[in-house]
């Protein structure tokens, strides 16, 4: 029975990876996770320099989900590379770093040093706001997400996986752009622009007012928008959206999914994961399925 799959050339030892800012580094998860079992490891979002992130409340609960508005608060490139990525170098997984910035030279300063590390994949979040075109997400913009991601490409040494936003009309036109810029592979979605009001204190939950809605109340949305852009560009997806259990991940590779990446789950059951693990290889089991790549896009 075969679980490998592969994604822009790096072959995984199965399709289940955690979502960036869901896992820190692994170092938190690690005595409850065995890494080596993980088809990768994908960082929390590091930026050329340290960025202090949002302030506080930035944490709300909600029904079947939660929002945030961390503000991708990270250490900075530099001290980075020099504690996190040593860490998970002793681990047999993939290692695939997320990075941020707010401007293209800011990302493609932190991608270039990366060009120096171990790292296998460069997963790229586009959802930033753009500090030279007055705050709108590089990721909200056809023509932005395929300059940034030429540009990217121009110096990265890895191969690059943008990550989509689903705050957008259309998610194919976004991922027709980042092909056409010459990604390598895409992942989707990222968090649901949502807000909560706390009633009794008659404010904001969330200091910023608006967060990233994730969790199982945007799975249906997810797999829609996976469906949607494998049908439209030719590039290995990475699914991830409430991805809670086996079935979720099954579901998200039936869209057409290459891999998987489980976030909010993490917070409620940090051993979710390998249930996952397992649970997809039950499946191939049950239903004699000796290559898990038979499964990618198979619902057409």
């Amino acid at each position: 029975m075969n679980t490998k799959v592969s994604i822009a050339g790096v072959e995984l030892k199965n399709p289940v990876m955690v979502a960036s800012g869901t896992f820190g580094s692994g170092m938190e998860y690690s005595e409850f996770v065995d890494l080596n079992r993980l088809g990768a490891v994908v960082t929390k979002g590091v930026a050329n320099v340290a960025w202090p992130g949002n302030p506080v409340p930035r944490i709300a609960e909600t029904p079947s989900g939660m929002m945030n508005a961390i503000g991708l608060q990270n250490p900075g490139i530099d001290v980075f590379m020099e504690r996190d990525l040593p860490f998970l170098e002793d681990f047999d997984t993939k290692i695939v770093v997320n990075v941020v910035g707010k401007s293209e030279a800011e990302y493609c300063e932190a991608v270039e040093k990366l060009g120096e590390s171990n790292a296998d994949l460069l997963e790229i979040n586009i959802s930033c706001p753009n500090v030279k075109e007055g705050g709108i997400a590089f990721g909200q913009d056809p023509k932005a997400v395929e300059h940034i991601t030429s540009e990217i490409k121009k110096v990265a040494k890895q191969p690059v996986i943008m990550k989509l936003s689903p705050n957008v009309t259309d998610i194919t036109v976004m991922a027709k752009a980042a092909e056409a810029g010459g990604a390598d592979g895409l992942s989707l979605i990222n968090t649901i622009t949502g807000m909560k009001i706390d009633i009794h204190r008659r404010t904001f939950a969330i200091a910023n007012k608006t967060g990233g809605l994730s969790g199982p109340a945007i799975h249906p949305v997810a797999v829609r928008m996976v469906y949607q852009v494998a049908n439209a560009v030719k590039l290995p997806i990475i699914g991830m959206g409430g991805i809670a259990c086996a079935e979720d991940a099954i579901e998200m590779m039936l869209a057409g999914a290459t891999a998987v990446s489980v976030g909010t789950a993490n917070f409620a059951n940090p051993k979710v994961t390998m249930e996952i693990v397992e649970g997809i290889e039950q499946y191939m089991k049950r239903y004699g399925i000796e290559d898990i790549t038979e499964l990618i896009g198979m619902v057409r």
